[in-house]
């Protein structure tokens, strides 16, 4: 079974929680990147954000480092961007397609996940999508128990 965990991170606290993923279960490690990376202070990006998400707005991302169909299991991970996942995320879910796979979500917020997990399963049509992981922040401070990521994380590495 390869297992691959693949995320967005805008502000860096997915990119923390993919690293700590990977280590626990192994595989490999990739980041999706927007081509053109966001810019300005943090209220204009949630503007921006706001007004992306509103219309299904999928920007152009960098070609991956891997080839996600060489994998088994995805975990993938995204900040949640008013209610759902991050527009870097919608395209990588309208590009890709993930039947057959398994995919383990986990969503980093400041307190409203909304409908990002029911998004992802929406997305990821003919793939084994499993209960995700809901972790909390307040800016870069971790507000989930690591005790409660790792025994998320357990359910993959099984």
């Amino acid at each position: 079974m390869k297992i691959l965990t693949l995320y967005y991170s805008y502000g860096g606290n997915t990119k923390r929680i993919a690293g700590r993923i990977q280590k626990a279960v192994g595989g490999d490690i990739a980041c999706i990147e927007t081509v053109t990376p966001y810019e300005g202070d943090y209220n204009s990006v949630v503007d921006q954000g706001q007004r992306e998400v509103n219309r299904g707005f999928c920007p152009r991302i960098k070609l991956l480092a891997v080839n996600v169909q060489d994998y088994d299991v995805i975990v993938l991970g995204t900040p949640v961007w008013w209610y759902t996942f991050a527009p870097a995320v919608h395209t990588f879910l309208t590009q890709q397609d993930l039947s057959g796979k398994t995919v383990y979500p986990f969503a980093t917020n400041g307190g409203w996940i909304g409908h990002t997990f029911a998004d992802i399963e929406k997305s990821c049509k003919g793939a084994g999508v499993k209960e995700g992981m809901n972790i909390r922040f307040d800016e870069d401070v971790l507000r989930t128990s690591e005790a409660e990521i790792d025994a998320w994380i357990q359910k993959i590495a099984k």
